[in-house]
C-alpha cells in the first residue's frame, strides 16, 4: 500500500491550499485517516482526523475554523482544505492511515501506512 500526499506549495498569508492523500494498492474506506504536520525543529503533531465514513472529524485547536478534512471513499482520497493560512502553518504535512475505523489517539502505533509528506510554506 502506498499513500501519496500532494498539494503543498508556497502561498502568502491568508491564502488557501488543498492537500490530497490518495491510497494505492488498498482502500481507505474502512479506516480513519489523519493529517499530521512537522515544522522545522518540532515534533510531528496531528492537525486533523476523519473517521471511516466521514461523519466525525477532529481538529487541533490552532486550525479549528480554518482547516476542513474530508474524504472521497470511492476515490480512495482524503483531503485537507486549508484556509486563512498563517506563517505558523508552515510545515511538512503527512497523511496516515489508522488501523481503526474510528478516530483514536495519535499514538504512532495506531497507524499502518504513512504518506511521504508535502511541504506547505506560508510566507509573504
Amino acid at each position: 500500500v502506498q499513500l501519496q500526499a500532494s498539494g503543498g506549495g508556497l502561498v502568502q498569508p491568508g491564502e488557501s491550499l488543498r492537500l490530497s492523500c490518495t491510497a494505492y494498492g488498498d482502500t481507505f474506506s474502512n479506516h480513519a485517516v489523519d493529517w499530521f504536520r512537522q515544522a522545522p525543529g518540532k515534533e510531528r503533531d496531528v492537525v486533523a482526523a476523519i473517521n471511516w465514513s466521514g461523519a466525525t472529524a477532529y481538529y487541533e485547536d490552532s486550525v479549528k475554523g480554518r482547516f476542513t478534512i474530508s474524504r472521497d471513499n470511492p476515490g480512495n482520497t482524503v483531503y485537507l482544505h486549508m484556509n486563512s493560512l498563517k506563517p505558523e502553518d508552515t510545515a511538512v504535512y503527512y497523511c496516515a492511515r489508522s488501523k481503526e475505523k474510528y478516530i483514536t489517539t495519535s499514538d504512532p502505533n495506531n497507524y499502518d501506512y504513512w504518506g511521504q509528506g508535502t511541504l506547505v510554506t506560508v510566507s509573504s
